[in-house]
């Protein structure tokens, strides 16, 4: 028999999600209403309030609802020589030890060189996909016959792009059989310059569709990009030596444990995570799209029917550890929040790119740093010994240390080598009792 709903899931059972006219009232008032709803105190109204560098105005045109913003720490990854530049690199994440993780990769490889990076063009697909055809092999033909035809639909969306140099480059079409029966899938190649693209890519896919259509006599229902930018990619090479690293025994448990995560998508999946630790938090810092990085990078990951590892190392003649990355990074210097959020600005600015395609070098460097950083680790105290000395301050404050208690809680944590959130509160009430 089910349970009837009694305390707070009873007020919950009440409670309605239907507010009618909620997207027109101001943002004090979806507080209000939102106050109402979930039982928010006044303290709790007045922080959703707080938006920070992001001005309210502006938070209301950039998401649809708005009752407030999301801070999250903005730290600046140092010691990074990037092809011959130094860099300082913003990176956006509420994960502790990632930004450290950087600095102390990019310190161990700076006197011999840094980093090593290039990228392809900035080429976006957009892909159409024709149902309904009796002879797809024909209809791919005609397609093809028309590429003259669809380079002028497609350009002619977009004249700004043209006149900086991109627009469309190639055409690419594909059968593909699926439960629904043979599918006849355009790919428009576009070159979208220093834009991430989406909106110029599925603007030309959505024009040149009914024209696709007509040519074949079948059906068209998806119009739009794909995330998999596997001809939009950055890659970065660095060397760290054996000496730097503590001999030749870290560079082979790193070797090691790459080999394990090319062999295996269990480990792969955590060793691509770290990779998108530090390009995660580059991506979000300049305001660029985060959803569709990740997804790209696990597609790129998978291409060759089983999903492996990004990162690569290898140990070299000399000895020395060999780190490479190559992954797809479909990031932009205009358009979207990259030019509207104002701190995004200013990350951007930081970072002093004159192109994408330098910010996405950058970005993959980061990546192949974030990486090596988490391997070296893995190798040779374990993950957790770096990682829990910072998460032990997120444990001294969620027990509700404040001020000088945080690192005196955080240090007794680590001394112990227990770091969990019952010895934080116990040792926030023995300092507080010792202090009284």
């Amino acid at each position: 028999m089910e349970e009837a709903p009694h305390g707070a899931g009873a007020a919950n059972a009440r409670r309605s999600a239907r507010i009618p006219g909620f997207h027109r009232m101001s943002m004090a008032e979806r507080r209000a209403a939102l106050a109402a709803f979930a039982g928010l105190g006044d303290d709790d109204v007045a922080r959703l309030a707080e938006t920070g560098a992001l001005p309210a105005d502006l938070t209301e045109r950039m998401i649809e609802n708005a009752v407030g913003a999301m801070p999250v720490p903005i730290g600046i990854a140092t010691n990074l020589r990037i092809d011959g530049i130094d860099r300082l690199v913003p990176m956006a994440t509420e994960e502790s030890s990632v930004v450290a993780a950087v600095c102390n990769a990019a310190r161990l490889n700076y006197d011999d060189g840094g980093f090593t990076t290039s990228a392809t063009q900035s080429l976006m697909i957009a892909q159409i996909q024709l149902v309904g055809v009796s002879d797809p092999l024909g209809a791919r033909l005609a397609i093809l016959e028309n590429r003259a035809r669809i380079a002028e639909i497609c350009n002619a969306c977009d004249p700004v792009l043209v006149r900086h140099g991109g627009g469309f480059t190639d055409l690419d079409v594909r059968i593909i059989e699926s439960r629904s029966g043979p599918m006849v899938i355009s790919h428009i190649i576009i070159d979208t310059r220093d834009a991430m693209g989406a909106n110029a890519v599925n603007t030309m896919a959505e024009t040149l569709a009914p024209h696709i259509a007509g040519w074949t006599g079948g059906r068209v229902y998806l119009r739009i990009l794909s995330n998999l930018a596997d001809r939009r990619l950055a890659r970065a090479r660095a060397v760290w030596r054996a000496q730097a690293l503590g001999g030749p025994d870290v560079v082979a448990g790193i070797v090691q444990a790459s080999h394990f995560a090319e062999a295996d998508p269990y480990r792969a999946a955590t060793h691509n995570k770290g990779v998108m630790n530090g390009v995660g938090a580059c991506v979000l810092a300049t305001g660029n799209d985060t959803r569709a990085i990740e997804a790209g990078a696990h597609a790129y990951a998978a291409r060759n029917g089983r999903y492996a590892s990004l990162a690569r190392f290898e140990e070299n003649a000399a000895g020395d550890l060999v780190g490479t990355l190559e992954m797809p990074l479909a990031v932009g210097l205009v358009g979207g929040a990259t030019r509207v959020h104002p701190v995004a600005r200013l990350c951007v600015a930081i970072l002093g790119v004159e192109s994408a395609r330098e910010m996405a070098r950058i970005f993959c460097a980061i990546g192949l740093a974030q990486s090596f950083a988490a391997l070296k680790a893995l190798a040779t105290d374990g993950i957790q010994k770096g990682h829990m000395g910072l998460h032990a301050q997120n444990l001294a404050m969620m027990a509700g240390a404040v001020g000088a208690e945080i690192d005196a809680v955080a240090g007794a944590l680590v001394a112990s080598g227990s770091v969990r959130m019952d010895r934080a509160e116990a040792e926030l009430a023995r300092l507080r009792g010792k202090g009284a």
